[in-house]
């Protein structure tokens, strides 16, 4: 099992977000290659679910698709030892909702993302205060249980930070993930104000779709989740993906695109 880059990042982390089984659970195998091919260093695999409070119209109707095609929680898992198998070796983070462990279990749930080699778990409508019993199955596993920040996390900051494993997920806006064509002003003092707290990298995601807003955000954190503009990518290029004779150029064009918005992160690498 690969290891996640805890307080040893010395980078700023491309940090895609795709959701499983979409358009079908092979290609989804293989957008996470073109993704690691594009530059990310950690991936978000989200799971579908039918009621996704975080999540957008876009990744709400990604979700749906999947779900159609069947797509599940175990399924989900199932594929990142299907992904280390091409080729996948950077970290792979599940991101669900807590009803679909609940269902599944939750000792089962991290013995199988133990099992399948999962490298960290991502609970987004799990509040921190009711998050210690699975807090301490994934220390048990060795999974970590990423934390999440928001704007109107300034009382409880300070607490979620002193127990962040893996990293910490900083919300960048109030609302549900999508595309924003401008991001909140005081996101740089938000985000300097939880690295004071944190021990481990911070990154920030929600509504970030652009290579000038990573451009804006790479000195201020350690990591750029992108979710919503890659899984718009993925619909627009849907029919092109699951036809055998246009799949390599519709995996390249993604991979273009994956490229471009990681551009700023990856400058900034060579730079130092």
């Amino acid at each position: 099992m690969t290891t996640l880059p805890l307080c040893t990042v010395t980078k700023p982390m491309f940090i895609p977000f795709i959701v499983a089984g979409d358009p079908s659970p092979d290609i989804t195998v293989e957008l996470a290659l073109t993704l690691q091919e594009a530059g990310a260093d950690m991936l978000e695999l989200g799971v579908p679910y039918s009621d996704p409070l975080a999540d957008g119209p876009i990744i709400q109707r990604a979700a749906a698709r999947a779900l159609f095609g069947q797509m599940t929680l175990q399924k989900a898992v199932e594929l990142v030892p299907k992904m280390r198998k091409k080729g996948v070796k950077i970290p792979v983070i599940i991101f669900t909702y807590y009803n679909p462990v609940l269902q599944l279990g939750e000792e089962y749930f991290f013995a199988l993302a133990q099992k399948n080699g999962v490298d960290g778990v991502l609970i987004p409508d799990l509040p921190f205060e009711e998050s210690g019993p699975l807090r301490q199955l994934g220390e048990k596993t060795g999974i970590p249980l990423i934390s999440l920040v928001a704007p109107t996390s300034k009382k409880r900051m300070e607490t979620i930070a002193s127990h962040a494993q893996g990293f910490l997920y900083c919300v960048s806006s109030l609302g549900v993930t999508g595309v924003r064509d401008t991001l909140p002003e005081t996101l740089n003092d938000f985000l300097a104000e939880v690295k004071r707290h944190s021990r481990v990298p911070v990154a920030v995601g929600f509504g970030i779709s652009t290579s000038e807003q990573v451009k804006m955000l790479k000195d201020y954190c350690d990591g750029v989740v992108i979710g919503s503009a890659l899984v718009q990518k993925i619909e627009q290029l849907n029919e092109q993906l699951q036809t055998p004779a246009n799949k390599e150029e519709a995996l390249a064009e993604f991979q273009r695109y994956a490229r471009s918005l990681a551009a700023p992160l990856k400058r900034a690498c060579l730079s130092q």
